[in-house]
């Protein structure tokens, strides 16, 4: 992607702001298994900020910039849920526990059921 695609869209990459603001003002904290990045503001919010005193979380996409791409654990990081990093507040995996896959919806891996039934007929308005 050239730099004017870079400076403008915001949904197949990370901006140019977002790069600057992870190089300058971010610290990384970790990454996942599907190569996203994550980090977190080197100085919490300010007083008089309405989140004073939190700090600021993101994550850097590998790949499309798509949310259900997170796994929980980061996205309870994300989101305030625990403030360590998801590796020291998960419980130890179970054995039923499938690897994480991203959300296939509009894809060609999307669920679609074999067999569909089609017992009624379609309205035209020309019948």
């Amino acid at each position: 992607m050239g730099i004017l695609g870079k400076i403008f869209t915001w949904w197949n990459d990370a901006t140019v702001t977002t790069l600057l603001n992870s190089a300058v003002t971010g610290e990384k904290v970790g990454s996942d298994a599907q190569g996203n990045t994550y980090y977190r503001a080197k100085k919490p919010f300010p007083k008089g900020h309405p989140w004073a005193g939190r700090e600021r979380r993101w994550v850097i996409y590998n790949g499309a910039n798509d949310a259900s791409r997170i796994p929980a654990e980061w996205h309870g990081w994300l989101h305030g849920s625990f403030d360590g990093l998801p590796e020291s507040n998960l419980p130890p995996p179970r054995q039923w526990e499938t690897e994480y896959s991203p959300n296939a919806t509009g894809s060609s891996a999307a669920y679609s059921p074999a067999h569909v039934v089609r017992d009624y007929e379609s309205w035209s308005p020309d019948a």
